[in-house]
């Protein structure tokens, strides 16, 4: 038989093992959940620094982006902008380029810079994305016979300004829904057969940092974003294998036409580059990552974003959005 003492000491002795197993895997669920914070936000670093040192333990990988990707370039959107500047990086590298937008006039302009200033050829389609199924057969027997070997999806629309969703008009939202969300679909479902056939190439498709959570005043703006990265997601493991790689990319703030709503955004700095810079920047990544900000500025604030919850983020979202709609409304004497 126990006495009585040596049944407590037993018992106490048996609570503090309990207590000592849970504190351990309380501990190691919080230091999984670390590991996987830092490694989900630091993938894209740690992929391009593996790219950078390749080269030096195995020099025979292919090296240029027209060695990995082919010489052929189709760039959306691609006389303002991101679209623009895309076009004139690719170019710099020895990369023929097919610009895509809705002006002729200036199309006709961006492909005669970039064959002066790069002596690489160009072609150019006029193609109003917001007319949704009708431009697609246009696009296609353009492009008939030329060797795409990389395609930027980066034609989009914002909001004249933030504002909220009962005060959009109709065309506006089918407008967002064709351009953001119909325009990257069926551009990568019309080029995929083809960049199988050449077994390589490359999907940029050009997100933004709005798809990190909803947010109040650009609900169907960041809806379509988030559509962007998801879509993205999903057929990068689907191309993997045909040795296609799809890389999204999600800026933030950036000194560009879209943001003109803006007089705080538009006079850039620190956190806001221009889209010179930010380009610059987002091509070294090409075929590096996945998944990036594309500029390094941008990259911290996304990691300091992510460390909030997502209510939270919502919220602040909100009120830089109304204070961005003031600012609108303010600066164009219309009522707040």
């Amino acid at each position: 038989m126990y006495s009585l003492n040596e049944v407590s000491v037993y018992t106490l002795l048996r609570m503090a093992f309990v207590w000592q197993l849970l504190s351990f895997a309380v501990y190691l669920v919080g230091l999984l959940a670390i590991a996987t914070f830092f490694f989900d936000n630091f993938k894209s670093v740690l992929c391009i620094v593996k790219s950078i040192l390749e080269p030096y333990f195995q020099p025979q990988l292919p090296q240029t982006l027209v060695e990995k990707f082919g010489k052929w370039a189709v760039i959306t959107g691609s006389t303002d902008g991101i679209g623009r500047e895309y076009a004139k990086e690719l170019a710099k590298q020895g990369i023929n380029v097919v610009l895509i937008s809705r002006t002729k006039e200036k199309l006709i302009a961006v492909a005669e810079e970039i064959e002066r200033e790069f002596k690489v050829k160009t072609k150019w389609i006029v193609a109003d994305f917001s007319k949704g199924r009708e431009v697609y057969t246009h696009i296609e027997r353009e492009l008939s016979g030329i060797p795409v070997g990389i395609l930027v999806n980066n034609v989009g629309k914002m909001y004249d300004y933030p504002d909220e969703l009962s005060k959009i008009p109709e065309d506006t939202i089918w407008d967002l829904i064709n351009i953001n969300v119909a325009a990257v679909t069926i551009m990568s479902r019309m080029l995929i057969p083809e960049l199988k056939k050449q077994k390589r190439g490359a999907i940029v498709n050009i997100s933004s940092g709005s798809e990190l959570q909803p947010i109040p005043y650009m609900a169907v703006y960041a809806a379509t974003k988030r559509y962007v990265r998801c879509f993205s997601q999903a057929i990068e493991r689907e191309l993997a294998e045909h040795n296609i790689t799809v890389q999204c990319v999600t800026p933030l703030f950036l000194v560009t036409k879209m943001n003109q709503y803006s007089d705080t955004v538009m006079k850039g700095g620190f956190l806001i580059p221009d889209v010179k810079s930010f380009t610059r920047s987002a091509v070294f990544t090409l075929g590096k990552s996945t998944e990036t900000t594309g500029y390094w500025t941008h990259g911290l604030q996304y990691f300091f974003m992510k460390l909030g919850p997502e209510w939270l983020r919502i919220r602040i979202a909100h009120l830089m959005t109304r204070q961005l709609r003031r600012e609108y409304l303010s600066t164009h004497g219309k009522k707040v």
